[in-house]
């Protein structure tokens, strides 16, 4: 009993209940396993072969002399067919390219959703956020489409009325470190978050300018017309009332600059600059040289120092555009009367960075009492102390007589052209104004101009048409050529040498105070000389295949292909020339269905601008239908440089980015043309900061144009509107279908 009590106990201890539960839950899978299985290569273990074995006693699997092959067993079960639903019907995403209409459009994306764009705006460097970010643009939810909304911008205050932004930066400007190469005359754009956002308003009384070329040769009395006939001197007459400053009239009156006659100033065109006018000055230079050849050979000149630009506007007569520059100096506003008279003008400084001007850009580039120190950056031995001899060795040895703002003529001076220098020490026997003669006669040899004439106050030079006389200078000479991969065309915000000779011998004079003569030259001494020995001023190569130096004359070079045309960065080379040819085509049937529906000639559009010029195109267009202006062509940076062909053709032109001001005076220019331009930088930029830039330009009775992509088209509109401006789409001639369209808009004067 004892025995059969205990065999109850264990049956009903927890311990027997789980085994027999685990072996009835063993037999369940291993049943489901052996029917549910329907493969024929499963491994015999799970196959009910087994059990009609004849051997009770040794149970070997079938497996033992079977090899298994893993490539078979994969490829075996991927016989199994298993049905899977159907797959999604393919989507067909349109990329946009081709418009409903069959037009390629503007906006198409590439890359679908992986696209940021993002990485365009910081890899073109512009930055900055779009304008419905800023909350100067709202667009509406709606889908077919987006209503874009632009808050109407203020004046800004009266102080700002002759506001250059990067010109007039005070706060940037107090933080240079040093002014004695001129750096505060150069570009110093306000900050982001600083720019221009209101609208510069003209002074009072402003008046609409004297027309061309009643601005040169006549003036206004009251009701009555005076016209002045000589052909010696040519009375000329602007505004008082719209260049209100008299600064430069207190300090060349009485050299027949300039003078005032109760609401106009007067421009008499003589001077210090021109004792006996401007008219003869020039005979006397065709006089000295025949081969200048104005209007012929000689067709774009640059004026430096221009004073009041009598130069540049008596050489209209004769077939040549003059660039007049000069910095916003201390007579002030001298660019600002050259273009109140309708002369194209530019603020601009021999400072520390290339000029905005392509090499070989000029036929002839002229100084008369420029107040240019030309061999700036020469040292001179008797000025510095004897006791450092050594020292004073070593700075004469690293920089030689460079001249470095020579040597930037010397790069945008065309090979072949001429240098006109008009000032005292050229005639007078001062023994100071003599040792300024002889320093300028032997850094001109060492840049391997000829002095072909001297006569009277003038002196002219001619540049070498090829680097021959370079070459064959002697080993060390100065300065040296610069490097073959110097790309001389490379000059927006390029400086020249970080230190130039002139601070060399700062930091000479600097260290000369804190010289020790009883101990060895001290460490930071001996740092600043190698400093010296790493500083480098050079001759600009020219092309070994002449290009720049085979223009035609005038006016064939205005439509002849130049050669410097295969020398553009862009993505073409046979078909070059038909682009060249093509655009000009493209723009003279424009403009002139402009002169016939809109009456351009009517207009008096004297100073125009084209702010994506291409090859200058529009420009010549203008001049074929002989329509009296002159225009400015833009190339921006944020396209191929196209200026060396610009000027080759014979016009005038600057590189710019169109993210920042130009540097021009406010109510400059009577029409701005923008071709595509709002398109290509609407991602670097706001919209509403290149047009405020352009409304600071415009006169009061301007124009624009803007022809661009229908998809910133309102956007465009409502920013005119929003300025003030009478604005207005029109179709191209391709039709209302087209995916361009033309803004035109007319500027009022606000007050």
């Amino acid at each position: 009993m004892k025995g059969l009590n205990s065999s109850e106990n264990l049956i009903k201890t927890p311990l027997f209940i789980k085994i027999t539960a685990l072996i009835f839950i063993s037999f369940t899978f291993f049943y489901f396993g052996t029917k549910l299985s329907n493969s024929s290569t499963q491994l015999v273990f799970f196959s009910s072969k087994q059990h009609q074995s004849s051997s009770q006693s040794i149970s070997l699997s079938p497996n033992i002399n079977k090899t298994l092959d893993l490539n078979t067993l994969n490829l075996n079960q991927s016989s199994i067919v298993i049905k899977s639903p159907p797959p999604p019907p393919l989507v067909l995403e349109r990329l946009g390219v081709i418009d409903d209409n069959g037009t390629m459009a503007e906006n198409f994306e590439i890359g679908g959703g992986e696209f940021d764009p993002n990485l365009v705006e910081d890899w073109g460097g512009g930055g900055g956020d779009s304008d419905g970010e800023n909350g100067d643009v709202e667009k509406g939810s709606g889908e077919s489409e987006k209503k874009v909304k632009v808050e109407k911008f203020k004046l800004c205050d009266e102080s700002m009325r002759e506001y250059i932004p990067c010109l007039d930066n005070v706060e940037e400007i107090k933080k240079l470190k040093s002014t004695e190469k001129g750096e505060k005359y150069e570009r110093h754009c306000p900050g982001k978050g600083k720019e221009l956002n209101c609208l510069v308003p003209a002074p009072k009384d402003y008046k609409t300018p004297i027309p061309w070329p009643r601005s040169r040769d006549e003036g206004n009395f009251g009701l009555g017309i005076i016209i002045v006939f000589s052909y010696s001197k040519v009375v000329v007459r602007v505004w008082f009332s719209n260049v209100p400053h008299t600064r430069l009239v207190e300090d060349k009156g009485g050299q027949n600059w300039i003078s005032r006659e109760k609401d106009k100033f007067t421009f008499p065109g003589g001077g210090t600059q021109f004792i006996h006018g401007a008219n003869q000055y020039l005979d006397q230079i065709s006089s000295m040289i025949p081969e200048i050849a104005f209007g012929k050979h000689t067709r774009v000149v640059l004026d430096v120092g221009c004073g009041v630009a009598s130069f540049g506007a008596f050489l209209f007569s004769r077939n040549v555009t003059t660039l007049s520059i000069a910095p916003k100096d201390v007579h002030e506003n001298q660019i600002q009367f050259a273009l109140e008279r309708g002369v194209p003008a530019m603020v601009a400084a021999f400072a520390t960075h290339r000029l905005l001007y392509p090499s070989q850009a000029f036929d002839l580039i002229h100084c008369s009492r420029c107040r240019i120190n030309w061999t700036r950056d020469a040292l001179h031995p008797q000025d510095l102390l004897i006791i450092l001899v050594l020292i004073r060795f070593i700075i004469l040895f690293a920089c030689g007589e460079d001249g470095v703002l020579l040597l930037e003529v010397n790069r945008i001076l065309r090979a072949g052209g001429y240098f006109a220098w008009a000032a005292q020490p050229v005639y007078k026997h001062e023994e100071n104004l003599q040792e300024q003669w002889k320093e300028m006669e032997d850094l001109t040899v060492s840049l391997c101009w000829q002095l072909v004439k001297k006569e009277g106050y003038i002196a002219l030079w001619q540049k070498p048409l090829n680097n021959s006389c370079y070459v064959s200078r002697n080993a060390g000479a100065r300065p040296p050529l610069c490097d073959e991969d110097d790309n001389p065309d490379d000059v927006w915000y390029v400086p020249w040498p970080k230190l130039s000779c002139l601070q060399i011998l700062d930091y000479y004079l600097k260290l000369r105070d804190t010289f020790r003569y009883d101990r060895a030259v001290r460490p930071d001494l001996e740092f600043a000389i190698q400093r010296y020995k790493e500083l480098k001023s050079c001759i600009t190569r020219l092309p070994e295949n002449n290009y720049g130096a085979n223009v035609t004359t005038w006016p064939v070079r205005l439509h002849y292909p130049p050669e410097r045309l295969q020398s553009i960065g862009i993505d073409a080379y046979i078909s070059r020339k038909e682009l060249f040819n093509a655009e000009s085509k493209y723009w003279c049937d424009i403009i002139e269905s402009y002169v016939r529906a809109y009456h351009w000639k009517k207009l008096k559009l004297r100073n125009v601008m084209d702010m994506r010029a291409g090859f200058g195109g529009f420009a010549a267009a203008l001049l074929d239908l002989q329509l009296d202006s002159w225009v400015m062509n833009v190339v921006p940076v944020s396209g191929p440089n196209t200026l060396p062909v610009i000027y080759d053709r014979g016009l005038i032109g600057v590189i710019h980015d169109w993210c920042e001001p130009f540097d021009t005076y406010p109510r400059t220019y009577d029409l701005l043309h923008a071709n595509g331009l709002f398109t290509v930088e609407k991602k670097r930029c706001k919209i509403s900061t290149i047009m405020l830039e352009m409304d600071r330009m415009l006169r009061p009775g301007g124009r624009v144009y803007i022809r661009d992509s229908v998809s910133i088209m309102d956007e465009l509109v409502e920013t005119a509107k929003a300025m003030g401006w009478q604005a207005g789409a029109h179709d191209t001639a391709e039709g209302p279908h087209a995916s361009y369209k033309v803004l035109m808009c007319d500027k009022h004067l606000l007050r």
